[in-house]
């Protein structure tokens, strides 16, 4: 169960300055999409979160990816969803066992206060669509459907930290 990391937790994005976690939530929410470059299962992923996370890019919230690789595996990885959306770098996975996550991919709700507002892990279409859902109220947004006909079929997922 993903829990709330310490406020001094370094956040890195791929093309920009590490910052503490407390820094990257004092305007907006934090809405992020853990993945693990080094399996199959956060591969089969990408393109659904990606599309998931677009839907947000107006509303207030930052949406990003958090990726257990360095930056240049978190490129490779991602391919162009690396340059679409605000990227995180979590080499040593300090990050994702901060947010206490156990299976990757994942995905988490940071409120201003770095609480977890909705979280799930692994790939469970009703799950995801449940923090989605929670969000898209809170942002006064619209919701992306899901699961999409071309989304994969409902995965466990892998170790979050191995």
């Amino acid at each position: 169960m993903a829990t709330a990391p310490p406020p001094d937790t370094t956040l890195d994005p791929i093309n920009g300055d590490a910052l503490p976690a407390e820094d990257w939530v004092t305007t907006f929410h934090l809405v992020m999409v853990a993945l693990d470059p080094f399996t199959y299962e956060s591969a089969w992923l990408i393109d659904t979160a990606g599309r998931i996370l677009s839907n947000f890019v107006g509303a207030d919230c930052r949406v990003s990816w958090l990726v257990a690789g360095d930056d240049d595996e978190t490129r490779e990885f991602l391919g162009p969803w690396s340059d679409k959306l605000l990227t995180f770098a979590d080499p040593d996975r300090e990050m994702i066992g901060a947010l206490g996550l156990e299976t990757l991919p994942a995905i988490v709700h940071l409120d201003h206060s770095l609480e977890v507002v909705a979280a799930a892990e692994g790939w469970d279409p009703n799950a995801w669509r449940d923090v989605v859902a929670n969000l898209t109220q809170m942002m006064s947004w619209n919701q992306p459907t899901i699961p999409e006909a071309s989304d994969p079929m409902r995965y466990a997922g892998t170790p979050a930290i191995p």
